[in-house]
């Protein structure tokens, strides 16, 4: 489909910006502004970094490595006229690279972005990368120190890369980045932001955390912060879900969807609207007995046993040791859809391992079998990477100016909404005065799952242009922003840069859900709803159309 152009007055000139944000911009060294060649970056490296590629690309064109970079084979399409660059540097006794794409100069809007990655995979997310230089950003991706798939074998043994993943690649590459970035242009950043989800959503708590001065606006979603927690808690999973010979103990794919269809049809009216989006999943306790095998009425072919439904529960609550202490949130009603994709599609028998086999005890021969609870405290003893984002304490980012939006989809089956709701109030405590508003509001949105996207049996709005959402949704390859609301009243992304810039907080964004977002046949609007800051809600007004958000606010 065709790009739109952002509105002027969202240019953002550089000429009205040049009294904000530079003074965290790195020293420049003058280089031929641009010319995209290696040689051109080669005079602004430190010792132990070098150019493995610089490559002018051509308006419309496409960029990435293909299927050599194992996390992420797909190439950015339709990009803008930029110059794409590679940087390999060396770190401790291993080594990252990072991916920068560059508008040209009359393009650049004085910004630089750095963007996220996911899960464990290694390799530069250039797709991921392509909205930035659409905006006028100069962009940038790190691979955490490996290129990988689903295999973490490359952890084994290796502290050095553990760190990579766990923060240093992501802090080493935006460090170096920025410097590249100004000596290119010639001329300094004048505002620095960073966007990711889930294992993305960590790397920019945590560079917030160790650096408060590489970012003026951070957009986070769905962080995977505490890692130790997170891992030990998956692994606690599988085990409840055994044993896979068991047909009354083990969990299938249909029956997560049975489960989710039950929740759905239970919670969707706590909150007072009939629209099969569940808005207040806390609110709401869903009797299973009407799907428990053996009870009168109940599908003996489409059900599930005691054991499972205790299964389920266990998902959903808090999951503490025996001593008390809270190993990792429960995921909240209205994710169940996404369940599978932690028993590997009904495949718990070879459930992912490898945290303690490469991380934590270096065994190869370790299995599911041999879980306790001592491997969460194994875990935060080891601390593998110094991966957790744990140090809630971000009053030296808030000193700076800085602004941060955190957002959760509450259908999310993969990373707990009651785990970032815990890393909000944790952060609230850590840094005083029980107020955070000023530099820190966090999102709650009803219906959407892991980062973007919505069951098509619910579909809640969930579209607000933030980290791998434009790449996910088809028909808009190369595109950027939100089709159709290019504004910083829909765009997440622009409503953090006209708050960090302008001082205008963020007091809702409108998301959007599409008729069709899966084939992309048709991306004409289904619904749109404000989402607010928290504690407060979308609230219905009881009278007008509920898919215009003209007939909700916040309150």
């Amino acid at each position: 489909m065709a790009l739109i152009s952002l509105p002027i007055v969202w240019a953002l000139s550089v000429l009205a910006l040049q009294y904000a944000g530079a003074a965290r911009s790195p020293p420049m060294t003058t280089l031929p502004s641009g010319v995209c060649t290696a040689s051109t970056f080669t005079a602004a490296l430190p010792k132990g970094a070098s150019v493995e590629l610089a490559y002018p690309v051509p308006g419309g064109g496409s960029f990435g490595e293909g299927p050599s970079n194992l996390g992420y084979p797909l190439n950015a399409t339709n990009l803008p006229e930029l110059c794409a660059v590679i940087i390999r540097v060396a770190s401790g006794g291993s080594a990252y690279r990072f991916g920068l794409f560059l508008p040209t100069s009359n393009s650049w809007n004085s910004r630089f972005l750095a963007t996220g990655n996911g899960g464990f995979l290694g390799g530069i997310d250039w797709v991921d990368m392509a909205p930035g230089p659409h905006y006028g950003f100069a962009t940038l991706s790190t691979d955490t120190g490996h290129n990988s798939a689903s295999d973490q074998s490359w952890a084994y043994k290796n502290a050095e890369a553990q760190k990579d993943w766990g923060y240093r690649a992501m802090h080493g590459s935006v460090d170096l980045g920025k410097r590249l970035t100004a000596a290119y242009y010639g001329r300094d950043i004048a505002y620095s932001y960073y966007s990711g989800c889930s294992t993305g959503g960590r790397q920019g708590l945590k560079e917030i955390q160790i650096s408060p001065n590489s970012f003026n606006g951070v957009l986070v979603g769905a962080p995977a912060w505490p890692t130790t927690g997170l891992m030990s808690w998956l692994t606690a999973l599988g085990t409840w879900n055994l044993p896979a010979s068991d047909p009354k103990a083990f969990t299938t794919t249909s029956q997560y969807s049975l489960l989710a269809s039950t929740v759905l049809s239970q919670c969707d009216k706590v909150d007072g609207l009939v629209d099969n989006i569940i808005s207040t999943p806390e609110a709401c306790k869903p009797d299973l007995g009407v799907i428990q095998c053996g009870k009168r009425g109940v599908d003996a072919k489409n059900c599930l046993t005691p054991q499972q439904i205790q299964t389920a529960k266990k998902v959903w609550n808090d999951y503490y040791t025996s001593k008390g202490d809270l190993v990792y949130n429960g995921l909240e009603l209205s994710g169940e859809n996404q369940w599978d994709v932690y028993t590997l599609y009904g495949n718990t028998e070879n459930f992912d391992t490898q945290w303690e086999k490469y991380w934590v005890y270096s065994d190869k021969s370790w299995n599911l079998r041999q879980y306790t609870e001592n491997v969460f405290y194994d875990s935060v003893r080891a601390n593998p990477g110094n991966a957790t984002a744990d140090a809630f304490d971000i009053s030296g980012f808030r000193r700076t100016g800085g602004k941060l939006i955190l957002y959760q989809g509450l259908a999310d089956g993969l990373i707990s909404a009651r785990s970032s709701l815990h890393y909000y109030n944790e952060t609230v405590k850590a840094v005083g005065g029980g107020n955070v508003d000023d530099f820190f509001r966090f999102f709650q949105i009803p219906g959407m799952q892991h980062c973007l996207g919505s069951p098509a049996a619910v579909k809640a709005p969930w579209y607000i242009a933030s980290w791998g959402q434009a790449a996910k949704l088809p028909g808009t390859a190369g595109g950027y922003s939100v089709p159709g609301f290019q504004d910083p009243e829909h765009d997440a992304l622009l409503a953090l840069m006209r708050w960090t810039e302008n001082g205008t907080a963020v007091d809702s964004i409108i998301a959007t859900a599409w008729n069709d977002d899966s084939s992309g046949q048709d991306l004409s609007v289904y619904r749109q709803r404000p989402i607010c800051p928290y504690p407060k809600k979308a609230t219905y007004d009881q009278k007008g159309d509920p898919d215009l958000a003209s007939s909700w606010a916040c309150a």
